[in-house]
């Protein structure tokens, strides 16, 4: 990659209830970036069909509208802007170009998280258990998902340029490392 074509442009994903929408906001307040965000389309699209996130997402393996939909959403982006941060399962490989990071946590510690958020829109649990079973079983939907649309294996963190395990860090803290591995790459990349 040029100089020329380096952009300021990070795509995160990882596993649910890693943080990725908190270190996203974070992160592009740090940068002066702008922050978008699919699982907010996602949930959005939810809603307004009348479902949960998990609903959607069983739904979304016999119609593969809602994902084309918000990965055509991931791809404009891509080509049309420039300085932004993208939460997004997928945008890794739809913005190729972009800096790749994956945040992980441990599934337990995700739905305690999330039982925890209750401003979470589109999901609540009455228990953390219940809670992890819902994440658990909504990773094995995208998984199996993103594998026959795309035959991506989401799960290979060789994809990323960066890993991460938020479990015991803040969300600045995530923020903080991203931004300075994001520094270097552009660094390395304009080198050469």
């Amino acid at each position: 990659m040029s100089a020329a074509e380096i952009m300021d442009i990070i795509t995160i994903t990882g596993d649910i209830g890693s943080g990725k929408s908190v270190v996203g906001r974070a992160l592009s307040t740090r940068l002066g970036f702008d922050f978008f965000s699919t699982g907010f389309m996602q949930r959005t699209i939810a809603e307004r069909r009348g479902m949960s996130t998990l609903q959607l997402n069983a739904h979304s393996e016999g119609d593969p509208g809602v994902d084309h939909e918000i990965d055509h959403y991931s791809v404009e982006l891509g080509r049309t802007q420039d300085r932004f941060v993208l939460d997004s399962r997928l945008a890794w490989h739809f913005i190729p170009h972009s800096f790749k990071v994956y945040l992980a946590v441990d599934s337990l510690v995700a739905a305690e998280r999330i039982f925890a958020d209750k401003g979470r829109r589109g999901e609540s649990y009455a228990t953390v258990a219940q809670a992890h079973q819902a994440i658990v079983d909504r990773r094995k939907s995208e998984l199996s998902r993103f594998e026959s649309l795309y035959h991506l294996d989401c799960g290979d963190l060789g994809h990323f340029d960066l890993v991460i395990n938020t479990a015991n860090l803040t969300p600045e803290a995530v923020a903080d490392q991203i931004a300075g591995a994001f520094e270097q790459w552009k660094t390395r990349a304009a080198q050469g």
